[in-house]
């Protein structure tokens, strides 16, 4: 896996300088109205105004997003080896996953808020379900990648399943794990502001809903783009952990280190 070359993040900067500068030229030539597209400028004054409004909105999506996440992230890896370990359980488990999937989150999540409530627990519920389904898929497929050789080499061995797995399915999941945990954070962050929307009083989300509501566009934008800056912070946090913890990569006809 190969880190971000210094050349391709200028490239990205000067995209993203580019792009805002077009976007505050247009606004301003074409005299769009506030209400319609705010200028880069209007939603940074906005932004400054009311940094601490929005420093507590953002902790509040941040913080469920993460409890969703965290609980995504262990129940997957859960329902993963489950699924993998036993025919019965996949027969079981899989087709109630898959039907999760398939529902939308938007048409449950007000059933959720009738049965959890408004407050933390509805939001980080809708955030598990969103971002579970990525992180089962990957780990069992990462599980099923192992090598059948080293698989037979363990009950050569005589070696136990729990060997098996610490030794041989684990090693080769890891790159699986961390590619659907890089979904998963996304599909979090969606998750929680899809509860917020629905019902919720705090968060980021909240803000959006209710400064359309009062037509105060540049509220939304500067909400939408702690949003982004949130999702890509998330999404950089689990790519530094993969570095961490996968050194060899994912890079293909890499050998994966296995210690029997």
């Amino acid at each position: 896996m190969s880190a971000i070359r210094p050349r391709e993040l200028l490239i990205a900067m000067l995209t993203l300088v580019v792009t805002i500068g077009l976007w505050e030229a247009v606004v301003w030539a074409f005299k769009v109205p506030s209400f319609l597209v705010p200028a880069p400028s209007a939603v940074w004054v906005e932004f400054l105004g009311k940094a601490d409004l929005y420093a507590q909105h953002t902790w509040i999506t941040l913080y469920e997003t993460a409890i969703g996440f965290l609980l995504a992230m262990v129940l997957g890896i859960l329902a993963a080896i489950a699924i993998v370990y036993s025919r019965l359980l996949q027969s079981l488990v899989y087709p109630v996953i898959l039907v999760l999937q398939i529902v939308p989150k938007i048409a449950i999540a007000p059933l959720l808020l009738i049965w959890l409530g408004y407050g933390l627990q509805s939001k980080t519920t809708i955030a598990l379900l969103v971002a579970f389904f990525p992180i089962v898929v990957d780990t069992a497929t990462g599980m099923r990648a192992a090598e059948p050789e080293l698989l037979e080499l363990v009950k050569v061995l005589k070696g136990s399943r729990w060997q098996e797995f610490v030794k041989i399915r684990f090693p080769y999941s890891l790159p699986f794990i961390f590619s659907g945990l890089k979904v998963a954070i996304t599909l979090a962050v969606i998750g929680a502001i899809i509860g917020e929307f629905v019902g919720g009083n705090q968060g980021l989300g909240y803000l959006i809903v209710a400064a359309n509501y009062q037509l105060l566009t540049a509220m939304s934008f500067a909400a939408l783009i702690l949003l982004s800056l949130m999702g890509l912070g998330l999404f950089g946090l689990i790519v530094l952990v993969e570095r961490l913890l996968v050194p060899w990569g994912v890079t293909e006809g890499e050998e994966i280190p296995v210690t029997l």
